[in-house]
């Protein structure tokens, strides 16, 4: 949620920016929870909420409408892509200096949030870098059920064997796992 961001960006809470908008302390959290779209706010909340936060009305709309999901796989495969281009290092910082993780867990994006989660937990072991703790409330949570990659899950359907998911249970980073989460490679991605 673009608002989350710009209160993050702006050290600003939820009940300032109700203070200094005019807008009630129970819209600013449905907005900022997602439990109601800032599309289809009242132009007056949009322009107030918008003015508050220094920002114009078309900004707020434009930016909340361009925030498409993209597919778990596609996300996966972007973020493996992003570490291939810039390394281990550069990709942890851009990953924490974007707070991209904490977004997309505000966002309710579990998937996403803890992928990240994971990637920076794994690339910071392997260089031995120490974990950041800024997410060690995040690192509670874990996804109901486990998520395969998707070649897995094919596989296994079309075999009508278990066996693909067994091994790739096996092969998995404990980084990924410890949150439901089957990958065994991010580097060799194409």
């Amino acid at each position: 949620m673009v608002i989350n961001t710009l209160l993050r960006e702006k050290n600003m809470s939820r009940y300032a920016l109700s203070k200094k908008c005019g807008v009630p302390m129970t819209t600013v959290a449905d907005i900022c929870s997602g439990k109601a779209k800032l599309t289809r706010c009242a132009a007056e909340t949009v322009y107030m909420i918008a003015k508050a936060l220094d920002v114009s009305m078309e900004y707020l709309l434009e930016t909340e409408r361009k925030k498409k999901r993209a597919t778990f796989e596609n996300f996966k495969s972007n973020e493996c892509h992003s570490l291939k281009e810039v390394g281990d290092v550069e990709y942890i910082l851009n990953v924490l200096e974007k707070d991209r993780i904490r977004e997309y867990f505000e966002d309710k994006w579990y998937p996403e949030a803890l992928y990240l989660l994971a990637m920076i937990d794994y690339l910071s072991r392997i260089n031995d870098i120490p974990l950041c703790t800024r997410y060690d409330d995040i690192r509670q949570y874990k996804l109901q059920e486990i998520c395969y990659p998707m070649g897995i899950i094919l596989m296994a359907m079309a075999t009508n064997d278990e066996k693909y998911k067994e091994e790739a249970l096996k092969n998995a980073i404990p980084e990924f796992l410890k949150f439901n989460i089957v990958e065994s490679e991010v580097r060799n991605v194409y």
